[in-house]
């Protein structure tokens, strides 16, 4: 079982809400935000009109949600320097760059360039994320990515800051032509990810929905597969959205949580249809009445049949860990 140092419950205690339950929305989205802003020419997005966006998102979201979960280039500073994010919601901020590196078929995850874990804490940020391109067949390429996710966590340890890591799989080979393929294989893709990804020392695990609910409706069958990944991770893990449907997503967070989850992290299926509305005025509205529902309805499912985080630990909400008089004299 592992156990965690003051500083990472008092981060997690700020990413969760008052149940120790995620419901934190991402707004770190760089590159595909652009595409959904301007799908012809995605490059000439300015990046006021990225701020803009970014500001819009979190003054009409973030008071529903337990954390937000924003970028360094367009959204973390901003936000807070536009007072736009409440004191009372916690803030997760993402350290890699965007895009990939390597071939499509060997992804390998690069940290941001001039962008480090004291900075995300001076800052006073809640916790870090990274997002890892991972393939667990891929042994070589998996073995890399995850000296990258050692290395980080090692400085998270140093600066006491949570670290949540976001394995995401990628089609290979045939699959990359014939989508059922990787469909096929995803269950058992995610969850033996999350046994290797959550064996390292992270805090918790963003990790997909192992099943794709395009081929796979089956409600017994997710279930089991949900299960499965609960018992392959060793830390509390949520859901992410990977841009699906909301009524989708709305299914994948039920299942997930019935099974284990302690939440989830979600983005593009909360809010994506804003980002095509070129009136600012009703962009907003839009947010602040459908996107907010839609967090306010996830929020209400997670409570229910979500775990909270430091059930995952082994440990009580009366004492997250053993403390004593002298302490601070070891910290």
């Amino acid at each position: 079982m592992k156990s965690l140092s003051i500083g990472k419950i008092r981060g997690l205690q700020q990413i969760a809400n008052s149940g120790g339950i995620f419901t934190i929305c991402a707004m770190d989205h760089r590159g595909s935000l652009c595409k959904m802003i301007d799908k012809e020419n995605p490059a000439k997005v300015s990046y006021k009109e990225i701020v803009k966006r970014k500001l819009e998102l979190c003054s009409s979201l973030a008071e529903h949600a337990s954390a937000v979960l924003l970028d360094p280039t367009f959204g973390a500073a901003q936000c807070i320097s536009h007072n736009v994010l409440p004191k009372s919601t916690g803030l997760l901020v993402s350290i890699e760059a965007s895009g990939d590196y390597g071939d499509k078929e060997r992804r390998l995850t690069k940290l941001m360039d001039n962008w480090n874990v004291e900075k995300i804490k001076r800052m006073g940020a809640s916790a870090v994320k990274i997002l890892l391109y991972y393939r667990p067949d891929l042994t070589e390429i998996a073995s890399k990515q995850q000296n990258t996710v050692n290395i980080l966590a090692s400085e998270c340890k140093k600066y006491d800051l949570p670290l949540l890591v976001e394995p995401v799989s990628y089609p290979i080979g045939d699959e990359i032509d014939n989508p059922q393929e990787l469909a096929a294989l995803k269950g058992q893709l995610v969850i033996k990810t999350a046994r290797e990804i959550s064996a390292l020392p992270i805090d918790v695990l963003k990790a997909e929905f192992p099943a794709d609910l395009h081929y796979k409706q089956d409600k017994p069958e997710l279930l089991n597969l949900c299960r499965q990944l609960d018992t392959a991770s060793q830390v509390p893990w949520v859901v992410l959205s990977a841009g699906v449907d909301f009524e989708l997503f709305y299914q994948q967070v039920e299942i997930a949580c019935r099974a284990g989850a302690s939440g989830f992290l979600g983005g593009r299926a909360i809010w994506q249809e804003a980002m095509h509305i070129d009136d600012a005025r009703q962009r907003i509205h839009y947010l602040s009445t459908v996107a907010a529902d839609r967090l306010k309805r996830l929020a209400e499912i997670t409570n229910k049949y979500a775990v909270p985080w430091y059930k995952r630990f082994g440990v009580t909400a009366q004492e997250l860990a053993p403390t004593s008089e002298r302490w601070y004299q070891e910290y």
